[in-house]
């Protein structure tokens, strides 16, 4: 898989929404995240400068090879109805940087309202 890849996604506002990001290679290997110390998952309402962000949970685990990203309710109230974009990205050090992950998510407004 050439990085990034993309997922589209639905998300019920306030609740809590996880998911396992298992990035894999151009030959379907699973990819090495060995030397890769910290995950970011960014939410925003736009692409570029002049966006509002939201910063969401990312943890990464180099002995399985996996980013789990949640987006907790108090993270998830913020948002309105509507369609965001995001990014999951690992880093090395500030010179590696590297998007696994892109797409929409198409927020749903609950029935009573956010707290």
């Amino acid at each position: 898989m050439a990085f990034p890849g993309t997922y589209n996604f639905n998300y019920y506002r306030g609740d809590r929404h996880e998911f396992v990001v298992k990035p894999k290679d151009s030959n379907g290997a699973t990819y090495d995240l060995d030397g890769f110390s910290g995950a970011s998952f960014t939410i925003a309402n736009k692409r570029g400068s002049g966006s509002t962000k939201y910063n969401a949970s990312a943890t990464i685990n180099t002995s399985s090879d996996i980013i789990t990203c949640i987006i907790l309710p108090s993270v998830g109230s913020q948002l309105s109805a509507g369609t965001y974009v995001y990014e999951i990205q690992i880093t090395a050090d500030v010179a590696t940087v590297i998007t696994l992950l892109t797409g929409t998510i198409t927020v749903t407004d609950s029935i009573n309202g956010v707290a």
